[in-house]
């Protein structure tokens, strides 16, 4: 058994160790809170959260809590397990995502490990302890049972609407299941018509029992506790003008940030391999690849999506161009997988598994400790303006930062109901639109915040509105960090008792 490690396995192993290290870090985010939240009130309750709970805006109003079955084991790896189970579900379901990425990639194992380590770079940024990794790991795995179907004649059609009943329980990201499968089978169309039978091009009856799958799983989305409501719910939130044009993950990618990136490097690196190969580019994959580089254009959350559809398309290609390469040396032999009995070193290979597992370990214990995640936090998250708020219990109702009120939503409640939250499908444009005006100090802030009887603003000590508060005597600093302020409306203040 110990010959079993050999070179093309080791740089598989070390592939896939590789990209858990990568995830194993402090993976909490702004969002992780009201999903932690949701998913403590239903714990609490006994029943899916159906209705806004955590701000006094859309307080008792419906609200469709698409992520709610994700949001119970979080709650309750959370409750269990702190910083360390969710940070360890992280890990645990990105590598898997890439797993399922790696069966999918053709040609040698070391360019297969290349190729998922450059892919999963280009996605690190977008790994968070948040219910969109449900829908990161399904995307992975409805391509792998596409490409089972396609590429080895695999008939697993049968699992897409299970897997699809748990999506729509999931994330509502289950959309992107729909747009995958159904650029297949547009693709698949396009490639019988107008191209020869070759590997990757299903027969008519097989393009038949994809479209019969595809309806099936449009049959069980409304199998979720809000019904026929989710067939819609993607449209609507991807229509709010706010969403898109001032939260930055749904904005087009800053591609002067080095993490974006490497989002060009891999789509650089598939392209070439593309032009250089003498195989012909299949329409789905041609299909598939624009309507992803396309969604990643769009909204920078969607890189992590290109990420699990490239890497089989690049190393297809890249395998057929390296196996025209006439290269005779025994080494570049050996890392093409051309000489599998060269030798090999099982002794070495496994001590250098080991020492790769054991730093992946060592990391992952480090990103488990609560002063290494509050350390993480506190850069980005008003931990003391929060602790002094829920010490000293000034008078409400609270307006908040956007960016914070998840937080405030996990640390106050039910004290101070925030204004607003990450969930932009509850408040819609109206609402934020007029959060903007005041978190911006727009002329008309006094009048909204006195339209919502705001009597505590809890916002970013940089922020345009806390400079208006600062020089405006109805209003009375409370607290104030390098991160945070605290005001109080000066009638609240001489009005308490």
């Amino acid at each position: 058994m110990l010959r079993q490690l050999s070179l093309p396995r080791l740089a598989a192993a070390l592939g896939l160790v590789g990209v858990f290290a990568m995830a194993a870090r402090p993976s909490v985010d702004t969002d992780t809170w009201w999903h932690l939240r949701a998913g403590a009130w239903m714990v609490e309750h006994g029943q899916v959260l159906t209705h806004d709970a955590f701000s006094f805006t859309r307080l008792g109003q419906a609200w469709i809590n698409h992520s709610w079955l994700s949001q119970l084991p979080m709650y309750l790896l959370w409750h269990a397990f702190g910083y360390a189970g969710l940070n360890l579900l992280t890990a645990t379901l990105v590598t898997a995502a890439f797993w399922f990425v790696y069966l999918q990639c053709e040609g040698s194992a070391y360019l297969k490990a290349f190729t998922f380590i450059l892919a999963a770079a280009a996605s690190a940024v977008f790994w968070s302890a948040r219910p969109q990794l449900a829908t990161f790991l399904l995307v992975s795995l409805f391509a792998y049972v596409l490409a089972e179907f396609r590429w080895r004649g695999r008939n697993r059609l049968w699992l897409l609407p299970l897997l699809m009943l748990l999506w729509v329980n999931l994330h509502g990201g289950f959309a992107i299941g729909f747009i995958l499968m159904l650029a297949t089978l547009a693709g698949q169309v396009l490639d019988r018509l107008f191209g020869p039978a070759r590997p990757g091009v299903l027969a008519w009856r097989s393009v038949g029992w994809l479209a019969l799958a595809i309806v099936a799983c449009g049959l069980v989305v409304p199998l979720n506790p809000y019904g026929f409501v989710l067939y819609t719910y993607p449209l609507r939130t991807v229509s709010i003008g706010v969403l898109q044009n001032f939260i930055q993950e749904w904005q087009s990618p800053n591609f002067h940030i080095l993490g974006a990136q490497v989002f060009i490097w891999l789509l650089l690196t598939t392209l070439a391999a593309v032009g250089l190969s003498r195989q012909r580019l299949l329409l789905t994959d041609l299909a598939v690849l624009s309507i992803f580089v396309y969604l990643a254009l769009l909204a920078g959350r969607n890189i992590a999506l290109v990420s699990l559809v490239a890497p089989p398309i690049l190393t297809r290609h890249a395998a057929a161009w390296l196996d025209d390469l006439p290269l005779e040396h025994p080494r570049l032999a050996a890392l093409l997988d051309r000489n599998p009995s060269a030798r090999t070193r099982p002794l070495l290979n496994w001590s250098l598994l080991s020492l790769a597992l054991l730093a992946a370990l060592l990391k992952a214990a480090d990103a488990s400790l609560p002063a290494t995640n509050e350390k993480a936090l506190a850069a980005y998250l008003p931990l003391q303006a929060a602790a002094f708020v829920a010490q000293a219990q000034p008078p409400g109702p609270m307006f908040n930062s956007y960016n914070w009120g998840g937080y405030l939503t996990w640390r106050l409640y039910p004290a101070y109901p925030v204004f607003v939250d990450g969930r932009t499908d509850l408040y819609d444009d109206p609402l934020l639109t007029e959060y903007l005006d005041v978190a911006q100090g727009r002329a008309d802030y006094a009048s909204v915040l006195g339209r919502y009887a705001v009597n505590l603003v809890f916002v970013e000590q940089s922020s345009l509105l806390a400079d208006r508060l600062g020089a405006d005597p109805a209003w009375r600093l409370l607290y104030h960090d390098d991160l945070a302020v605290v005001y109080q409306r000066a009638a609240a203040v001489a009005a308490a008792p």
